[in-house]
């Protein structure tokens, strides 16, 4: 029932963007000594939402369908310093890269719980 309301959906959605960058950030993190080692990151979940030209749904459930949302890619961060060794993973960034990601699915959460707020609101008024 709650998967066919547009919120419910966004929230789903960004919440497994935090937890596909988060798991992005933890193999940077350990991978910090590794020679070689090129970080990687997600793209921001606002480039998930605006569909390119030429990709646009053409009916409800098209872009995100059935399958419960976009896949999200982890790909070579940009202007990152490499270290002697070719490793190109700061700790400092990736820390407020994991700060931003607990502020990302806080906001995933609360958007939910205010959907959840307001069909119980509805629901007891009718």
């Amino acid at each position: 029932m709650f998967e066919n309301l547009e919120i419910f959906r966004l929230s789903h959605a960004l919440a497994r963007h935090a937890g596909a960058r988060q798991a992005v950030v933890a193999q940077n993190m350990a991978n910090a000594d590794t020679p070689g080692y090129a970080a990687r990151d997600i793209a921001p979940f606002a480039a998930y939402l605006e569909a390119p030209p030429g990709r646009r749904a053409t009916r409800p459930g098209h872009l995100f369908g059935q399958g419960g949302g976009p896949e999200f890619e982890a790909r070579q961060a940009r202007g990152a310093a490499r270290d002697p060794n070719g490793n190109s993973v700061s700790l400092e960034t990736e820390m407020l890269r994991a700060v931003d990601v607990q502020r990302q699915h806080s906001l995933a959460l609360a958007i939910y719980r205010s959907g959840l707020s307001v069909l119980r609101t509805a629901i007891s008024r009718s």
